[in-house]
């Protein structure tokens, strides 16, 4: 039974990863399991300098998901060359590094900070809706995400996959933009943006008024904009939002995933990735699947 995958020549033990933002760099999941019990390891978002995020509160617990507006606090890209890869690469995993910033410079000047660096692929951030400066901007304009992918393609020796915000009219359109501007990968979606009202303080619930909304929630919304972005590119798509188990992944694969990452079930379940991974392949033994790569897109075969 064949689980491998592969993003831009990077070859995954199996189509399962950590989603940006849900899993840190790896250091506290790293006791409970052996990390290379995944295919690749999603990094926090890495900025060129440090982040001190948005104010509190900044995390709500919603009817089937959550709302963070954490706002991609993270150390800065020091710290992490210091620190955080040294620790990864002790796993039999692939990285994959999440790059944000507040402005073209910034990406770029991450991008060739980590051009050398051990890791095996880049995903750029251009969806967060929480940072009120930059990166949703990217995220929102076609023209502005396929220049965004034009330069930091430029500055990149490892593969680029763009990450998409779900905040749009067309995701398909968004997905060509990125491939168009030379995108190696995709992956979506990011955060849905929502909002939580206090109605005993009469006030917003979060500091930040807004969120990004995750979790089963907006499951069905993924998979359908998983499904139209594949359609609309040639690219790998790494489809994400609302995994809890091996089932919710198949889904995606069979709308024409590639990889999968899952996120905001981390914080439930400190197993749930390699829970993920595990149900994938209780799925390909039920059904007696081969080679998982039969699955991805099946929806579409005749």
């Amino acid at each position: 039974m064949n689980t491998k995958v592969s993003l831009a020549g990077v070859e995954l033990k199996n189509p399962v990863m950590t989603a940006s933002g849900t899993f840190g760099s790896g250091a506290e999941y790293s006791e409970f399991y052996d990390l290379g019990a995944l295919g690749a390891v999603v990094t926090k978002g890495v900025a060129n300098v440090p982040w001190p995020g948005n104010g509190t509160p900044r995390v709500m617990e919603t009817a089937s998901g959550m709302l963070n507006a954490i706002g991609l606090q993270n150390p800065g890209i020091n710290v992490f060359l210091e620190r955080d890869i040294p620790f990864l690469r002790q796993f039999d995993t692939k990285i994959i590094v999440n790059v944000c910033g507040r402005s073209e410079a910034d990406y770029c000047e991450v991008v060739e900070r980590l051009a050398d660096a051990p890791v095996d692929l880049l995903e750029i951030n251009v969806s967060c809706p929480n940072v009120k400066e930059g990166g949703i901007a990217f995220g929102q304009n076609p023209e502005a995400l396929r220049h965004i992918t034009q330069e930091v393609k430029r500055h990149a020796k490892q593969p680029v996959i763009m990450k998409l915000s779900p905040n749009v009219t067309d995701i398909a359109q968004m997905a060509r933009a990125a491939e168009d501007g030379g995108a190696d990968v995709i992956s979506l979606i990011n955060t849905l943006t929502g909002m939580k009202i206090d109605i005993q303080r009469r006030t917003f619930a979060l500091a930040n008024r807004t969120g990004g909304l995750s979790g089963p929630a907006i499951k069905p919304v993924a998979v359908r904009m998983v499904w139209q972005a594949a359609q609309a590119v040639q690219v790998p798509v790494v489809g994400m939002g609302g995994i809890t188990c091996g089932d919710d992944a198949i889904e995606f694969l069979l709308a024409g995933a590639t990889a999968v990452s899952v996120g905001t079930a981390n914080f439930a379940n400190p197993y749930a990735v390699r829970d993920v991974a595990a149900g994938i392949e209780d799925y390909m033994r039920k059904y007696r699947v081969e080679d998982v790569r039969e699955l991805i897109g099946a929806v579409n075969r005749d």
